[in-house]
Order: structure tokens, then sequence, then C-alpha cells
């Protein structure tokens, strides 16, 4: 060839590759190493975005393979979500055939693009035969009492009568339609994360030097393990109980704050008589995301009308509700230290409650005027555990709440159980009825996948699935009386929490993959992918991996043993340096500092 022709010489060798099955892969041919880059959302294109991730593990597989490795480097789908349903919504078309029309296009993209995949090893997370298993892994969690239901709080929309993530409420309004988003209790699913929090973070451990640094602390810091105490305030007859970091800080509590969630809020706040404003309040608090609350920089509040005593002195202290405290973490109540929590401190300026120093800097001196004092020192105005070094005052106080029996050690985690109920219908269908004789009943593994219906109408307000009478009335597997499905689906993070292992056997239709080949190829050796899953992909991974471990399907602790994060691409390049110069800002600033400023300039 004179010429380079690549429409010529490409697809020649790409058919080559092909006839001869150049890229299959196939257990027990010695060394293996497992290559993977997280597989993409089949949204219509591949971008530059997938090209960058991809060409990196196709260098890396193709080397291996010249080295002598046995290598897989598979492909698939991550193939439902809520763009479908809008595509459907949108524009007439069914989710699937979008879905599956977009894969097509894709995967002849990808080939075009001359990857090493093993094609015969394609996944998509929307076929039957895969999300069987999802049903199949959900059934063994409830089982062993992982997967549970419960009321939660969420974002609402009462216009299109669905369930919002934090990211769809825009200045508390519906993303779609902008109605104001109301907080509304919704029976949910969950699965229990947190049952492995300890596992979780100490594995960490194990990925020291093979993870990217900021990616294990990312997940040190959502896990949050924190060592305090449970300490019990009394408000007359009514014990409030909080959860503290500090404990040497107790001297020093001014206040109480409940979440306006909090089921003693209107309780006390009947009490105090302030029932009416209290409530007018909650309910324009739970107007707003609990994103929007976690990053408000007003701070707001009301009192109730109730005083609690504080337990190591007695003194009687007002009990307030505010924006700042949320519900699900904690105990959804605190003590208020103003002179040692910023947040605290300025709400007790803002309205005009008492700050008192009970910890002095070992050297130098504080002005309490200006800001809190936030680190160790000795304590002060603390009664017989004034003088004490803060850290020993911490052991010393909580002894003495455990003596008296107001208190007790405690270690909390910042994580929470994952719910993952979705009112969608491009997903994963739980699979569970609903019998008035029998209560909750799964649906027996022989009658897996419960399948999506097809006589569904899209109109954008509520969840579709309630729409299919054929879906939703059916019979109790039990008993055999009228009953109704579960019309949720799942976060489709569930799809992709264990895709990887479905590579190892994806033609399996007696188990989600046979224990044999998941021992040959897991861990996979290399996985590249984007940092922004760090805390949620990543870690629910993690999760799935510890539960599979658990009922005996995979050997190996971790799933990932080594992680690239490629990096993003730009459409064009900013010096940090300069940005953070030109909005006045320094490296150490809070990231949320960094967003307001973002928005203030309209980036």
């Amino acid at each position: 060839m004179s010429s380079y022709n690549p429409q010529e010489i490409e697809k020649k060798w790409q058919r080559v590759w092909e006839e001869k099955g150049v890229f299959k892969s196939e257990e027990g041919k010695g060394g293996k190493t497992y290559v993977l880059e997280m597989f993409p959302y089949p949204s219509g294109r591949i971008h530059m975005g997938h090209v960058r991730n991809y060409t990196i593990g196709d260098a890396i597989a193709r080397f291996l393979r010249k080295k002598g490795k046995n290598v897989l480097h598979p492909m698939g789908w991550d193939a439902f979500g809520l763009p479908a349903e809008n595509a459907a919504i949108k524009h007439g078309v069914h989710p699937a055939t979008w879905t599956y029309e977009n894969i097509s296009y894709m995967k002849n993209q990808l080939k075009a693009l001359g990857f090493s995949y093993d094609w015969d090893r394609e996944i998509a997370t929307c076929d039957p035969e895969y999300y069987r298993w999802n049903q199949w892994i959900f059934l063994k969690m409830l089982e062993k009492g992982i997967a549970y239901r419960k009321s939660a709080t969420v974002n609402w929309c009462p216009h299109d009568q669905t369930v919002l993530a934090n990211e769809q409420v825009i200045e508390g309004k519906c993303w779609r339609c902008g109605t104001p988003v109301v907080q509304k209790e919704v029976p949910s699913w969950f699965l229990k994360i947190t049952a492995y929090a300890e596992r979780l973070l100490s594995d960490l451990e194990k990925l020291k030097g093979k993870w990217p640094e900021r990616v294990l602390l990312q997940q040190r810091n959502w896990i949050g393990r924190s060592e305090g105490a449970l300490i019990k305030f009394k408000v007359q007859d009514i014990t409030v109980e909080v959860f503290t970091t500090r404990p040497d800080t107790l001297f020093g509590a001014t206040f109480l704050v409940l979440a306006p969630e909090h089921p003693l809020t209107l309780e006390l706040a009947k009490e105090g008589g302030k029932f009416k404003e209290v409530q007018e309040f909650v309910q324009k608090v739970k107007s707003g995301s609990t994103r929007e609350r976690a990053t408000a920089e007003e701070k707001e509040g009301i009192f109730l009308g109730v005083y609690a005593a504080n337990p190591v002195n007695g003194r009687e202290i007002p009990v307030w509700t505010a924006n700042y405290v949320l519900y699900e973490y904690g105990t959804g109540a605190i003590m208020a230290v103003p002179a040692h929590d910023q947040r605290d401190w300025e709400f007790a300026k803002k309205y005009g409650l008492e700050i008192i120093p009970v910890v002095l800097p070992k050297e130098g001196k504080w002005d309490f005027e200006r800001g809190a004092y936030e680190d160790p020192g000795v304590l002060t105005n603390s009664g017989d555990f004034s003088g004490l070094d803060s850290e020993k005052a911490k052991k010393e106080i909580v002894r003495f709440l455990e003596e008296k029996g107001l208190g007790q050690r405690k270690i909390t985690y910042r994580l929470r159980d994952w719910n993952i109920s979705r009112q969608r219908y491009w997903g994963t269908p739980i699979p569970v009825v609903y019998c008035e004789n029998c209560g909750i009943v799964p649906v027996p593994e022989e009658e897996l996948p419960v399948l999506l219906p097809t006589d569904v109408k899209f109109t954008g307000r509520g969840n579709p699935l309630e729409s299919s009478e054929e879906f939703v009335k059916t019979k109790c597997p039990k008993c055999g009386k009228d009953a109704r499905r579960e019309t949720d689906t799942m976060d489709t993070f569930f799809d992709s929490s264990w895709y990887f292992l479905r590579y190892c056997d994806p033609k399996n239709q007696r188990e989600p993959f046979s224990r044999e080949k998941a021992s040959y190829w897991m861990p996979v050796d290399l996985y590249i992918g984007g940092i922004e899953h760090a805390v949620l992909h990543l870690l629910y991974a993690r999760f799935f991996q510890k539960f599979l471990k658990d009922i005996g399907l995979v050997e190996d602790d971790e799933p990932f043993e080594t992680l690239i994060t490629q990096g993003m691409v730009l459409k064009r390049w900013v010096s940090v340096g300069k940005l953070l110069d030109h909005l006045g800002l320094s490296p150490e600033d809070d990231i949320e500092e960094l967003k307001r400023k973002l928005k203030e300039v309209g980036k």
C-alpha cells in the first residue's frame, strides 16, 4: 500500500480480528490479567471522555497480551436509567427501543476505533437475563436482612408525582416542570450498607498504593467513623439524645437544636405553646432539598418554647429547631456549643444566644467575638474538669456520664443506608408482592425475572409502572390470593455494583456467575474510570463484593486491585491557580465556597 487508507486497512483488520477471535478470552491459559474500563451509559454517541478512558485500557490490554498474559478485556452497557424514560416522554419512543438503538450505534463506534474487546462477553443491564440476577441478589439480601423497607423523607414534585434526587432540585424547584418541591414520607427499599461500614473502612488499608489517595480519602470521609458520646438531655419528662465528638465541651452547651423533621420538634413546640409558628417554619424548611440545607449560608431557626437540662450542671438551656441540622445525621439533634463550633457560633450571634468558652488554647488567647475556637486545648468553666487537657477531659466526662446513667461512649458513621427505590419504569423491578393476608412476600426464585411490562404510558407524571394493570395485579406466591406487585424499580447503581463479575461468566443461566470462573478472573487487576464515582459506584461495588463473599459466591474482599482515574477531557484548559486568584480563593477553601463563587460570576 503506497499510502495509508484508513477505511480500507482498518476494516480489513477488524474483520480478521473478529473472524479469528483474536481478543477472546478463556479460563486456564496461564497467568491471567483482568483489564476493565467502567462501562458507558448508552446515551447515543461515544464522546472524547469515553475515548480517553478506553484507549488507556486498550493500550494496556494489548501490551499485556504481547507479554504472554491471558487477558480478559470485556465491554458492556450500563443501560437502565432516567434519560431513556425522558426520551420516551419527549419523543414518544419506548425506552427499550431508544436504548438498544443507541447501543448498536455506540458499539459500531467502539469497533471502528479498533478497541480489543472480547465482544462475546458483552452485557447490557437492561437485558432480562442480566437483571434477573439483580433480582436474585436482592432476594438474597432480603433473606439476610440486608434489604429492608421503611418510610423515608424524600424530595417530592407534587406536579410530576415523583421522587427527585437532590441533583434534580434546582433552587427548591423540580428540574423538569419548575414546581416547588416538598419533603414527603415515602415507603422505600433500603440496603443496609451500614452493616459493612467498618469493613469498608478498614479494608481501604489493603488498597493503599494501588488506588489514588484522593479516592481513599473521599471514601474514608464518606464512611465518616466518629468516636464520641451519646448524651441524654431531659426536657421535662422527655429525653432528647444527641451524639457529639466533643464531650469535652459539654459545659459550654447553651442550647439544643432539633432537625425540623425530628419527631419531637412539633411535640415540644406544642408543649411550649409555639406549635403554629414552628409548624410553618418546619414546612418552609422541608420545601428545600437536603443538599440545599446542608450548604445553606443563611442559618435560620425558631425557639420551641421549652428548655432542656444540661446533664453535667443542671443548667436550663433553650431548645430550638433550625435548617442547618439534618435528621438523617447523628440523632437528628445537636447540643449547640457556640464557643467551639462555627455553625453554632453564627446561629448564636444571629439570635442573641449565650456563648460560654470552655476550652482555651494552651498558648496565647482567643477572641470569641470573632469566631469559635474549634481546636484542642485546656478546659475552663467546666466544674471539676477545669484545667484538664481536652483529650483527657473527653474520657473523664464520658466516664462521669456513664456512671450517672446520662450518656455512653459511642461510635457512629456518616454513612447512611442506601435507598434503592426509584419511582420510574426503566429499571430493575423489585421482586416482591404485597398481600393483605401475608404482607410483604418475596417472588420465588423460579419465577425470576419479574419482567418489565410493555403496556405502560409515559406522561411524565407519576410512576409509569402503576399504569399497567397486567403488571400490578398478581397472585400471592404464598397463599394464592390477589396481591399487587411492588412498582418501584432499583437504583441503576445496583446494576453496576456487580457487572464486573458477570463478565466472568456472561452466558450462565443457572446463577449470576460460576464461583470457579470468578475465582480464576477476579479480582479486576486494573480498573479505569472517573474519580466522580469515588463514593458512589466504587463504594457500592466494594459493598456488593463483601456481601457476595459472605454468601460464598466470591473469594476476594475487594473487587478492584488497582484503580486508575483517568481525568476529564475539557473543551478548554484553565489554570486552576488563575481561576482561584480570579475568584479571590485559595486551594485551602471549601469546595462549596468555590461553587458559590462560580455561581455568583455565572460560570
